[in-house]
C-alpha cells in the first residue's frame, strides 16, 4: 500500500510541476482535466502526509523516552506517543478507503425517476412526497433541480415523476436510494383509521453523456403533441411536448415541462441516454454478481429498501439495519445521516471484501 501511495505522491508532484507551467492554461481542455485530477488526489496526499507526521511524532516520543530523566517530561512524551499511535491507526483506516476503486459516475449528475406502486391513491401521495423530499435534499446541498415529466393523480399525488439533480457529485450521494421505499400510515382517504402500506419505486440514473451513448437516429421515433395537465395556457396550446421512443428496447420518453420543443427534445433526449447508460452499468453489475452482492444495494430496484412507519415516527433503513426517529426531518430532505450511514456501510463492506483477497 505504501509503494502505491508514494507513487501517487510523486505524480501528485508532477501534476503540481505542470499546472504551474504557463503554457498548459493556455490548452483548457488538458488544464480542466489536470486540475480535476489533482483535485481528486488532493485528500490522499494530504493525508498520507498526516500519517508520515504521525509516525514521525512516534519516533520523536521514542527517542525523548530513552533520553529524557525528568519523570514530568516523560510522562509528556508517553502521552504523545499515545496519541501518535491513535493517530496512525486512524489514518491507516482513512488511507484505506481513499484507495478503494472510485466509481466513475459519482461525479455525475442524476436522473430520478419515482413512480407509485402498490396502494392507489395512496401510493401516488408517497410518490409525490418522495419528490418532495429529494427536492428539498437537493436545496440543502445547493444543487439545481429540473422537472422533466410528471403524471399527476387527482387527489394531488404522482403516478411518476421524472427529473434531473445537477450538482457536484450529486450521484456519489444519491445513487444508494434506488429501490422499493414503502410507507406505512393511516391514508387520510381511509375513514376506519386503519394502518396501510403503500409503496413506491426509485431509480437513480448517472446523466450520461454524449460520448457515453452513442443513438442511432434511425433507431428514434420523435412525435410532437400538446401537453396535458398543468403548464399554463401557452404550454397547453403548442404542439411543445415530445414523445420519443427507442425502437430496439422499447423505451418511451415523454417530456413536456418546456414551453419549448426543442427544450422538451433535449431533456427527452438527456433521459433516454441516461436510461440507455443504466441498463447498460446494470449488465454489467450482473455479469459482476459477487461484486455486486459484497456492495450496499445500488441496483436491483425490487428491492425493498426502507420504511418510512409515520405512526411510530421512524424511518428503518433495512439494508443497513438503522432505524431514525425523526420521520418529519428526513420527508423534509434532511437525508444526510442515511446517506452518510449508507457510504460508511458500503466501504465497510468493500474494504472486508478487498481484505478477503
Amino acid at each position: 500500500m505504501f509503494d502505491r501511495l508514494e507513487d501517487i505522491v510523486k505524480h501528485y508532484e508532477e501534476l503540481m510541476f505542470e499546472l504551474n507551467n504557463p503554457s498548459v492554461a493556455e490548452d483548457q481542455k488538458r488544464f480542466r482535466k489536470l486540475m480535476k485530477e489533482q483535485s481528486d488526489l488532493t485528500p490522499l496526499v494530504e493525508t498520507y502526509k498526516e500519517y508520515k507526521q504521525a509516525k514521525q511524532d512516534v519516533e520523536d516520543s521514542l527517542a525523548l523516552l530513552e533520553e529524557e530523566s525528568d519523570e514530568e517530561m516523560r510522562e509528556m512524551a508517553k502521552e504523545e506517543l499515545s496519541d501518535a499511535k491513535k493517530r496512525i491507526e486512524e489514518l491507516e483506516q482513512q488511507l484505506k478507503i481513499l484507495l478503494l476503486p472510485k466509481d466513475p459516475n459519482d461525479d455525475k449528475n442524476v436522473i430520478v425517476e419515482i413512480r407509485a406502486g402498490a396502494g392507489g391513491d395512496e401510493a401516488a401521495l408517497f410518490a409525490s412526497e418522495l419528490y418532495r423530499m429529494y427536492v428539498h435534499y437537493a436545496e440543502r446541498q445547493r444543487w439545481k433541480v429540473e422537472l422533466i415529466n410528471v403524471s399527476e393523480s387527482g387527489i394531488g399525488g404522482m403516478k411518476e415523476v421524472e427529473f434531473m439533480i445537477t450538482g457536484q457529485g450529486a450521484y456519489s450521494k444519491l445513487k444508494y436510494e434506488s429501490g422499493v421505499h414503502r410507507v406505512q400510515r393511516v391514508p387520510e382517504t381511509e375513514s376506519g383509521g386503519r394502518i396501510h402500506t403503500s409503496t413506491a419505486t426509485v431509480a437513480i440514473m448517472p446523466e450520461a453523456e454524449e460520448f457515453d451513448v452513442v443513438i442511432d437516429e434511425k433507431d428514434i421515433r420523435i412525435d410532437v403533441m400538446r401537453a396535458s395537465g398543468n403548464g399554463g395556457q401557452c404550454v397547453n396550446t403548442t404542439d411543445s411536448a415530445v414523445r420519443l421512443t427507442h425502437i430496439p428496447t422499447g423505451i418511451v420518453i415523454y417530456s413536456q415541462t418546456e414551453k419549448s420543443q426543442l427544450q422538451n427534445k433535449d431533456k427527452a433526449f438527456r433521459l433516454l441516454r441516461s436510461k440507455l447508460y443504466d441498463m447498460e452499468l446494470e449488465r454489467r453489475q450482473n455479469e459482476e454478481a459477487e461484486a455486486r452482492r459484497s456492495q450496499i444495494g445500488t441496483g436491483d430496484r425490487s428491492e425493498k429498501i426502507r420504511t418510512y412507519n409515520f405512526p411510530q415516527g421512524r424511518v428503518t433503513e433495512h439494508r443497513i439495519k438503522l432505524t431514525l426517529y425523526k420521520i418529519d426531518s428526513i420527508m423534509d430532505g434532511d437525508l444526510q445521516e442515511l446517506i452518510d450511514s449508507l457510504i460508511a456501510a458500503d466501504q465497510a463492506a468493500k474494504l472486508a471484501k478487498m481484505n478477503e483477497n
